[in-house]
């Protein structure tokens, strides 16, 4: 295939820039061809016998989405799952917040012509047009959490004209950063990890309030009273605190060196005290195992303190779990399954050693704790805002609590899941609170939305990505294609003789593909996850 430059069709506008692409044969409906129309790469799809053309980077990390999966009119990302429309270049399901440019197509005595705007050359993504506060619009939506979910609220209200006072409330210092990343690049330098900049804020007249906390919530007189004692009234708020770190319990849990990781300034104190020194990664959760891989090269030594047999066993297997775990060995982290901590012993204040359960006493200079999260909903207590068991808040599918004009969103909610027949679970995927916080949004406005993303998620050590996509609690079996020690496979999880989530290493796009099958309410039976030919899986 060869791509130059051609005379341009007719009626074609003078500040584009005209490629005509040359393929070597004519693209059939459902194939994607990433083509260059003077130096920018495009990525060019046909649909039901029409050509389009979109930005070829996804917005979110700049993935090539020519080895995505095109099912229907979006493509969806093959490293994190995010989804465009190949016709507008809109973002349809995250992670990521902006589209990608989208250009002129034009079929011309069977010569494909793409029209490039000129100010859009060398650009890969497209913020979505957004109004502002409008002076004398009294109504007012308070935001309380500084996550994707409050960021996607705001940015979706805006992007649908509300014109009223948009106020985000969040205890970081920071305005709304990319979390994923602190457990996977702890030395990253603040500015690196904004998911917009200060200014943005300004530009859309969305009030950032940075070191506020929310403490209690008053529904009657429609009031938030925060920190600092003042007191704020809302029309509609929403509620996306997130969770926070459970923190150690056992004796010597309060030493100097024993750390969580929540916030941009734990990850850059966890690096700066690790580096060259002993630590000890108790919990061999997503987190724990990150930051494990993390500092495998930069700390003295590494160990990982687990309560099972294997890391992730219960939510990938025993099998991904050990793969995992013998990853990390050969990077020098020693670890301790089975196990759990009864004791940090000091010295002047400061760590020293960690007692064991096994008796196993381990040298360290700092422990950081990946043992799970707590729903942050405490504040809610006097508000009759309605909580599960786990201190979750619950809402409907419209992003609804049980009181008029509250709605809640991201890792704070338990919510029905759609792909697993309306199942209330909490779930704590980037990407989900992304999608909540716009359907949020779109509910605020009357829209009524309904959510029905599918559940995301990847994790990263040592530079392998192993993605996951579905809802695996309760699986009974798992069906895999290629060779898990090879560390190059697909994994089915099996439930009542169905696919209910899947994960994979090196076998991109499985694992985004099955995500659109899910999102389209195709049923995955047991016996295709079984059989030796997955052309059903289009890969």
């Amino acid at each position: 295939m060869s791509q130059g430059q051609g005379q341009a069709p007719t009626g074609q506008d003078q500040d584009q820039v005209t490629g005509m692409v040359c393929l070597e044969s004519e693209l059939q409906d459902g194939q994607m061809k990433e083509v260059e129309v003077d130096e920018q790469k495009i990525l060019l799809v046909r649909t039901q016998g029409l050509y389009s053309a979109v930005g070829s980077k996804c917005s979110h990390y700049g993935a090539p989405l020519i080895k995505g999966a095109l099912v229907g009119d979006r493509v969806r990302c093959p490293f994190h799952g995010a989804c465009f429309n190949i016709k507008t270049g809109d973002i349809e399901e995250y992670p990521g917040l902006d589209c990608l440019p989208s250009y002129k197509v034009k079929v011309e005595d069977g010569k494909v012509y793409v029209s490039v705007n000129e100010k859009s050359l060398k650009v890969y993504k497209r913020v979505k047009d957004m109004s502002c506060r409008v002076s004398g619009v009294r109504h007012t939506i308070l935001l309380i959490g500084g996550g994707p979910a409050s960021l996607l609220c705001a940015e979706t209200l805006r992007q649908n004209r509300y014109e009223g006072r948009i106020v985000m409330v969040t205890r970081d210092t920071l305005p709304p950063i990319d979390k994923p990343k602190l457990s996977k690049a702890m030395h990253l330098e603040s500015a690196s990890l904004l998911l917009r900049p200060t200014d943005f804020f300004q530009q859309y007249d969305i009030e950032l309030w940075t070191q506020k906390e929310a403490v209690s919530v008053n529904p009657v007189e429609k009031t938030v009273k925060l920190n600092d004692g003042s007191l704020h009234y809302y029309d509609q708020l929403l509620i996306s605190t997130g969770c926070r770190a459970r923190p150690l319990s056992c004796p010597g849990s309060e030493l100097e060196g024993v750390r969580i990781l929540q916030s941009y300034e734990d990850a850059k104190e966890i690096h700066q005290s690790c580096v060259g020194k002993k630590a000890v990664v108790v919990g061999a959760s997503f987190i724990g195992m990150e930051v494990a891989s993390y500092l495998a090269d930069k700390a003295a030594s590494v160990a990982m303190v687990g309560n099972g047999s294997y890391p992730f066993e219960r939510s990938l297997g025993p099998e991904i779990g050990k793969m995992t775990m013998q990853m990390l060995e050969e990077s020098k982290v020693k670890f301790y399954m089975n196990d759990g901590v009864v004791e940090i012993r000091g010295e002047n204040g400061k760590v020293k050693e960690v007692v064991l359960k096994s008796g196993a006493v381990v040298e360290t200079d700092v422990v950081i704790a990946g043992i799970g999260v707590i729903p942050n909903s405490d504040f809610l207590k006097e508000s009759q805002v309605e909580v599960d068991s786990r201190k979750a808040v619950i809402i409907d599918k419209f992003m609804r609590t049980n009181i008029p004009n509250v709605f809640g969103a991201g890792d704070v909610t338990s919510f029905p899941l759609t792909i697993r027949k309306d199942q209330r679970v909490n779930i704590g995927h980037w990407q989900l609170a992304s999608a909540h916080g716009r359907v949020a949004a779109l509910n605020m406005l009357q829209k009524q939305i309904k959510i029905d993303s599918v559940p995301f998620f990847w994790t990263v050590l040592l530079g392998k990505s192993v993605r996951y996509t579905g809802y695996g609690e309760g699986y009974t079996e798992i069906i895999f294609k290629g060779k898990v020690e090879e560390r190059k496979f697909l994994a089915f999880y099996i439930k009542d003789d169905q696919v209910v989530a899947a994960a994979s290493l090196m076998f991109d796009p499985a694992v985004a593909r099955l995500a659109e099958m899910m999102s389209n309410g195709l049923v995955i039976t047991k016996a295709q996850a079984q059989s030796d030919d997955l052309s059903w899986l289009k890969m």
